[in-house]
């Protein structure tokens, strides 16, 4: 706590971000009761208080953006905020040289480079599941990419917009292979790693209360933490996304043989960019940037010849959604290489999948349900015209 012009102020440090509450009386900031003491310190503060508390906290005293004028915020920034994860392997994760990578992180560089017109104006804020909502709808994050599930509590309930699928997902039970179950009947009675923040938890008693079954989750609020208590044997199971399981298996140390992830699935997690509500021209643009990616994938539209495919695509909302017209550049409120940009920063979504998650990547996923529709999948783009 430091002091100016005889007032003490707070200071919360939040991925990079700092916050300012002035202490007008009392232990209320700005008309919201603060559970900080009077005279505590920042570091005590970190002691005492839950990541999760001082996000909600931040929640409370951090101005929200203005709705509506998301992208002119942004625009006047020079940057997206965008919150991903700790560290998901195949959808964000940080090198040792600080560049970040995922299919979550390849989404928020093409929002930038249609929103600013360079891929690279993206400051990417780690976050836990338990902060992104607080982080978005306070104003810290401008867009938020966290394998978030689309789901009608998060929309109706905290108030958030989903652009679109991003990728389709299930949860999923790993296990030891020595000696570890073979079916979710076999984990009844067993302690189950589960982050906190996600709908995992509640799905997962759901899932055992209607099967006649019982379990105890041992909640973590840290996607690195549960796994590192996974593999200390903690627990007899870690549930998440599937595609989580399979990232987190590379970290096993005894190999990722040494864990195998049971075939059931019990839930559908379509992940989805969510943002605050109140703002549609965001929404849309986000919006239309994913399904611009998908389309590109079905019209043969790459990474390396979208700039030729401008002038020679068959079709003709094709080329005006890649700068051939103003048309869609001036109502999305950017200018007309909005599209041709986004592509030629991450290629299209069938490239942005290989390089993170498919053939290309240590996970080697299967596309699945993530294919496009003429391959038997799910990902579809309404027309670009």
């Amino acid at each position: 706590m430091s002091t100016h012009s005889g007032r003490d102020i707070h200071q919360v440090t939040f991925s990079s971000y700092v916050l300012h509450c002035e202490r007008l009386s009392g232990t209320y900031c700005n008309g919201r009761l603060l559970t900080l003491s009077m005279g505590m310190t920042t570091e005590s503060a970190k002691s005492l208080v839950p990541a999760a508390i001082a996000l909600f906290i931040i929640s409370w005293i951090a101005p929200p953006a203005t709705a509506g004028d998301t992208l002119a915020q942004i625009k006047s920034r020079g940057t997206l905020r965008c919150g991903v994860s700790e560290g998901i392997v195949g959808f964000s994760t940080k090198d040792a040289s600080g560049r970040w990578s995922g299919l979550n992180v390849d989404f928020c560089r093409a929002v930038a480079a249609a929103a600013l017109g360079n891929a690279e104006k993206v400051t990417f804020i780690p976050l836990k599941a338990s902060e992104r909502f607080p982080a978005l709808q306070s104003g810290v994050i401008d867009l938020l990419l966290r394998n978030t599930t689309w789901t009608l509590g998060r929309e109706a309930g905290l108030k958030v917009e989903f652009a679109g699928v991003l990728f389709y997902d299930s949860e999923a039970f790993m296990v030891p292979k020595a000696g570890g179950a073979r079916t979710i009947a076999e984990l009844s009675g067993a302690t189950i790693c589960v982050e906190k923040g996600t709908t995992h938890e509640r799905n997962l008693l759901d899932h055992f209360a209607a099967n006649g079954l019982t379990v105890t989750p041992l909640i973590i609020d840290s996607a690195m933490e549960v796994v590192d208590a996974f593999f200390a044997g903690r627990c007899k199971a870690y549930m998440s996304d599937a595609s989580q399981l399979a990232a987190a298996r590379l970290r096993s140390p005894g190999g990722p043989q040494a864990f195998v992830i049971l075939p059931d699935r019990l839930s559908k997690e379509p992940f989805a960019p969510a943002m605050r509500r109140g703002d549609a021209d965001w929404v849309t643009l986000v919006r239309w940037v994913l399904f611009v990616l998908i389309a590109a994938e079905e019209n043969g539209i790459t990474q390396d010849n979208v700039r030729a495919m401008r002038q020679s695509a068959r079709d003709p909302a094709v080329r005006r959604a890649l700068g051939e017209s103003t048309e869609f550049g001036r109502a999305l409120g950017t200018d007309p290489d909005w599209g041709l940009r986004a592509v030629q920063s991450v290629g299209n979504y069938g490239e942005m999948f290989e390089r993170n998650l498919g053939t290309h990547s240590p996970l080697n996923l299967e596309r699945g349900l993530n294919r496009l529709w003429t391959q038997g999948g799910l990902m579809y783009a309404p027309p670009v015209r």
